[in-house]
C-alpha cells in the first residue's frame, strides 16, 4: 500500500476516520502521541504482513526438511522461492516508495505538482548514481518508471520510456574519461556521459529493465532479481505519437511501427488540417507503397495520390483522383509528374486526354492530346503545357493537318489533307479556312495557286491561277505519310522505355518492380490489391513469375524454340516484366492510332512504331538475359547465326505482338487501300456472276487443267451454269487468311492454297505437275475471285511490310508476289 497515499488519507479530515477513531486506536495501544504517523502506520500495516511471509518461509524451509527426497520435495522447493521472491519484492517496493517519497520532499513544488503521480516510482537519480547530459542540457536526471525526465533549472523535459531507445554504442565522441549512451527519442537524441564504464553499465541496465517493462506493462517480479527476464526492450515497437517540432511532421499524429525513434514498417500519419497518408516508412520516412488524401482549399473535395514514395517524395508509378474530377496515370519523381503519364478530364465540361510525356509537372515532349469536345486528336511536341514545335491534328470528319506551332497558336504554313483527296498547301485558320497564299491540289489534277480570302457573307474568294493540265494526282500527295521526319520513332514514349531500362539497371529488386514497371495497372482498386498481392504470401500459380525465377527461366530458355514459346507466355502475362512493358505500349498506341486517330496519313507511322516496339522488347529481353547471367557469373553468349537484333526482333517479337496492335493497324491499312479494295470488290462481285467453266474460260485458264470430274450434276442440271465447285479445298483454304494476325501464318495459309491448286491439277492430269507461272497465275485468279476476300489489297500490303525479312526471296515472297 502506497505510505505517501496513507499519509495523505491521515491528512484529509474524511468523516471516515472520525467515525473509525475508536477501532483503529486499538491497534495503536503501544503509541503515544509523540510517535510519529509514518511509523505508526508501518507498524500497524507493513510489520504484520512482513512477518507473516518469514514466518511462513521458515514453516516451509523446516518442512523441506523434514522430507526425504522425492517429488513433493521440488514442490517445497519451488515453493520457498517463490516465497523468497516475494520477501525481496515487498522490500524493494518499499525501499522505491521511500525513495520516492524522499525525492518528492526535495523537489520544489513546481515540479512536484507536475511530476508527481500516485503511483508513479523513482528507479534512479543522478545524484545517488552520478551521469550527467550532453550540452549541459540538465543539472540532474531521474528515470521513473513510466518517464525518463531531465531537469534543467526551473525547467524539465520528461521522455515516454515507451518511445525511448537506449544505444550502448555512442557514436558521439564523449570527453577523454566519459563513457557515453545514446538515449534516442522520436524528436531527440542526447548523450549521457558518465565517468566510469561500470556507472554507465548499471545505468543502462537500469533504462533498458525499464523500458521494457513499461512495454510489457507490468513490473518484474522480483524488480530488480536475477529472475527478471534481463533481456534488452524491442527495437520495432508499435505506438502512437503527436510530433511537436519543427519539421515535416509537426503537428502530425503518427499511429504505427517505430524503430530507433523513428517511424519505420506500416503507419498512419494524421494532420489536423485533414491530411493523411497511410503507408510504409522506412527511417522516418514515407517510403514503399503509400495512399496520401490532401484536401483541396475552399471546396469539400481531396486529392488523393495512390503512390510509390522513395525517401519521403513520391516517385515511380502512382494514381492521382484530383477532387476536380482529373486522374492521372503515370509515373512521379520528387513530388511532381515526371516522365509517362495520361491525365485525364473526366468532367462533362471539356472532357480530354493528355497522353505522354511529363517534366517538372508540365506537359513536355512527345504527347497525344485528345479534345473530346471538338472531336481533335493533336499528336505532336509540348513546352510547359502548352503545343508547341510540330503537330499534326487529326478530326472526326477525316480531315488532317500538320503544323507548326507555338504556345499552343499555329504558326506559319502548313499542309492540309482533305477527306475528298485534295491537298491544301499555306495558311489557314484554326477552323480550316484558307487564308493568304496557298496552292490547293485536286484529285482529279487540276491545281489552284494563289491568295485566299474569306469575307463574312461572300464565302471563299481567291485571286490566282488554275491549272487544268496536268494528270491525276499521284498516291505520294493524296496518301502523303505524316509525322515521319518531325517524330522519329525512337523519340517516341521515351519515358516508357526509360523507366524499364532504370528498372533492369537498378538489378530488378522485386519490392521496386511495381514502382518503375506499374503502368498495367489502370484502376486505383487494381493498384491497391497488386500491393497486397505483393505483401501477401503468393499462390502457386504465380510462383514461377517471382523476379528471382524469371532471371532463372531467362538462363534456360535460350535456345529458339523455347525462347519463343517463354517470350510468348511472359509477353502475355500482366507479372512479368516484359508483359508489363508490352501493355503500356498498348494503352499508348490505342491512344494515338485508335477512334478519331485512325486517318490513312498516319499508317507509316503506325507501322514503325509497331517495329520499333518489337526492337525495344528485344533489347530488353536482352538486357535480364545479361543481367540472370551476371548473377550467376556466366557470360552472355556470342550470337552464333549472325542475326543482328534488328532481324532477331522482327522475327522472334513481332509475330508475338502484333496481335495486340493488329485492330488499330488493320484498320489504317483498310483506310489507306480502301479506293483499291473498292474497286477489287466491284471486280469480284462482277466475276462472282460467272459460272465456273465460263470464269475458266475467261480467266485463260488451259483446258486440260479444268477439274471437270468435279462438277457433279443433278439431273436438272446444265454443266455449264455450275458454280463454286471447282478448286473448292483451295479455295476454303485462302478464305482462312482472315482469320489469322500473324504476318507468318498468313504465308504458311497461301503456301497451302497453292499446295491445294497444285494437287487438284496434279488429279486432274493424273500426275505430279509443278506449275509454271504461266499457269499458276490465272489458277489464282480464279480462286482469289472465288475466294471473295473483302480486305485484300489491305491484306498483301500488312504481309509484305511486316513479314520476316528472312522469307525475302524465298517462296513465300515468289506466292506473295503473285497474288499482289
Amino acid at each position: 500500500v502506497v505510505v505517501y497515499g496513507f499519509e495523505h488519507a491521515t491528512k484529509s479530515k474524511s468523516e471516515a476516520w472520525k467515525h473509525h477513531k475508536t477501532v483503529l486506536k486499538q491497534f495503536l495501544t503501544d503509541f503515544t502521541s509523540e510517535t510519529s504517523m509514518s511509523l505508526a502506520l508501518y507498524t500497524v500495516l507493513h510489520k504484520p504482513i512482513r512477518d507473516h511471509v518469514e514466518q511462513y518461509t521458515l514453516l516451509l524451509t523446516k518442512l523441506n526438511e523434514a522430507l526425504k527426497e522425492d517429488s513433493e520435495k521440488d514442490t517445497f522447493t519451488s515453493a520457498i522461492k517463490e516465497y523468497v521472491k516475494l520477501e525481496a519484492f515487498i522490500s524493494q517496493v518499499l525501499d522505491e516508495a521511500c525513495f520516492t517519497k524522499s525525492l518528492w520532499k526535495s523537489l520544489g513544488c513546481k515540479f512536484t505538482d507536475m511530476l508527481c503521480v500516485p503511483e508513479r516510482r523513482l528507479l534512479e537519480d543522478s545524484k545517488n548514481l552520478p551521469i550527467s547530459a550532453s550540452t549541459n542540457r540538465s543539472d540532474r536526471i531521474l528515470l521513473f518508471d513510466d518517464v525518463l525526465v531531465l531537469i534543467q533549472g526551473n525547467s524539465f523535459q520528461s521522455f515516454d520510456l515507451k518511445l525511448v531507445w537506449v544505444d550502448e554504442n555512442c557514436r558521439e565522441k564523449s570527453a577523454p574519461g566519459q563513457y557515453g549512451l545514446r538515449i534516442i527519442t522520436p524528436e531527440e537524441t542526447f548523450v549521457l556521459s558518465a565517468k566510469d564504464p561500470q556507472m554507465k553499465a548499471v545505468w543502462q541496465w537500469k533504462l533498458n529493465q525499464a523500458v521494457r517493462q513499461a512495454l510489457n506493462g507490468k513490473r518484474d517480479f522480483p524488480l530488480w532479481g536475477k529472475t527478471g527476464e534481463g533481456t534488452e526492450p524491442p527495437s520495432c515497437r508499435f505506438f502512437t505519437y503527436v510530433f511537436r517540432l519543427e519539421s515535416k511532421f509537426k503537428s502530425a499524429s503518427y499511429e504505427g511501427e517505430w524503430q530507433w525513434g523513428k517511424p519505420h514498417g506500416k503507419g498512419t500519419l494524421k494532420w489536423r488540417d485533414g491530411r493523411n497518408h497511410v503507408g510504409d516508412f522506412k527511417d522516418g520516412l514515407e517510403h514503399g507503397f503509400g495512399i496520401c488524401l490532401v484536401p483541396r482549399r475552399s471546396e469539400d473535395r481531396y486529392d488523393c495520390y495512390k503512390c510509390h514514395w522513395y525517401e519521403g517524395k513520391m516517385r515511380g508509378y502512382g494514381i492521382c483522383e484530383y477532387g476536380n474530377d482529373m486522374v492521372y496515370k503515370g509515373y512521379f519523381k520528387d513530388n511532381v509528374r515526371q516522365g509517362f503519364g495520361i491525365l485525364e478530364n473526366l468532367s462533362a465540361d471539356h472532357p480530354f486526354k493528355y497522353t505522354g510525356q511529363w517534366e517538372n509537372d508540365k506537359k513536355n515532349g512527345y504527347g497525344v492530346w485528345e479534345d473530346k469536345d471538338r472531336g481533335e486528336r493533336y499528336i505532336g511536341t509540348w513546352l510547359d503545357d502548352h503545343k508547341h514545335g510540330q503537330g499534326i491534328v487529326v478530326t472526326q470528319s477525316g480531315v488532317c493537318y500538320q503544323r507548326t506551332f507555338h504556345a499552343d497558336k499555329m504558326v506559319g504554313s502548313g499542309i492540309l489533307l482533305l477527306e475528298d483527296d485534295s491537298v491544301y498547301e499555306g495558311n489557314f485558320t484554326e477552323d480550316l479556312t484558307f487564308v493568304g497564299k496557298g496552292k490547293l491540289s485536286f484529285a482529279n489534277g487540276f491545281i489552284l495557286e494563289g491568295t485566299f480570302t474569306n469575307k463574312l457573307g461572300q464565302g471563299l474568294q481567291t485571286h490566282g491561277i488554275l491549272n487544268t493540265s496536268n494528270e491525276q494526282l499521284d498516291d505520294r500527295i493524296t496518301k502523303a505519310q505524316l509525322g515521319l521526319e518531325e517524330f522519329p520513332v525512337e523519340k517516341r514514349w521515351k519515358g516508357i522505355y526509360d523507366q524499364f531500362l532504370e528498372f533492369i539497371h537498378s538489378g530488378c529488386k522485386e519490392e521496386t518492380e511495381e514502382s518503375f514497371v506499374g503502368f498495367h495497372i489502370q484502376t486505383s482498386k487494381e493498384l491497391r490489391k497488386s500491393q497486397e498481392y505483393l505483401f501477401c504470401q503468393r499462390g502457386t500459380e504465380d510462383v514461377s513469375w517471382k523476379i528471382e525465377d524469371i532471371l532463372e527461366e531467362l538462363v534456360q530458355h535460350q535456345g529458339l524454340e523455347s525462347l519463343q514459346s517463354y517470350l510468348e507466355k511472359a509477353l502475355k502475362s500482366s507479372l512479368h516484366p516484359l508483359g508489363k512493358l508490352l501493355k503500356a505500349l498498348t494503352i499508348a498506341f490505342q491512344a494515338t492510332y485508335s477512334g478519331i486517330g485512325a486517318n490513312r496519313h498516319l499508317l507509316t507511322m503506325a507501322q514503325e512504331e509497331v517495329k520499333y516496339y518489337a526492337k525495344k522488347i528485344w533489347e530488353f529481353y536482352q538486357g535480364l538475359l545479361h543481367l540472370a547471367l551476371e548473377q550467376k557469373g556466366q557470360l552472355p553468349a556470342r550470337c552464333v547465326d549472325g542475326d543482328t537484333s534488328d532481324q532477331k526482333a522482327c522475327s522472334v517479337v513481332l509475330p508475338l505482338i502484333l496481335p495486340c496492335f493488329y485492330p488499330e493497324l488493320f484498320m489504317l491499312y483498310m483506310l489507306y487501300h480502301e479506293r483499291e479494295d473498292d474497286l477489287y470488290c466491284q471486280g469480284i462481285v462482277d466475276l462472282s456472276l460467272f459460272p465456273d467453266i465460263k470464269l475458266l474460260e475467261f480467266l485463260d485458264v488451259q483446258k486440260h487443267l479444268w477439274p471437270l470430274k468435279d462438277l457433279t450434276l443433278t439431273t436438272n442440271q446444265r454443266r455449264s451454269l455450275i458454280k463454286d465447285k471447282c478448286f473448292l479445298s483451295a479455295t476454303e483454304c485462302l478464305q482462312k487468311l482472315i482469320t489469322t494476325v500473324d504476318p507468318r501464318e498468313k504465308l504458311v495459309i497461301l503456301q497451302k492454297t497453292y499446295e491445294e491448286i497444285e494437287s487438284t491439277v496434279s488429279r486432274v492430269v493424273e500426275k505430279d505437275y509443278k506449275l509454271p507461272m504461266d499457269d499458276l497465275l490465272p489458277l489464282l485468279m480464279y480462286v482469289v475471285s472465288r475466294a471473295k476476300i473483302q480486305h485484300l489489297g489491305a491484306e498483301i500490303h500488312l504481309i509484305r511490310d511486316l513479314m520476316d525479312p528472312n522469307n525475302q526471296g524465298g517462296l513465300y515472297d515468289f506466292l506473295l508476289t503473285a497474288l499482289e
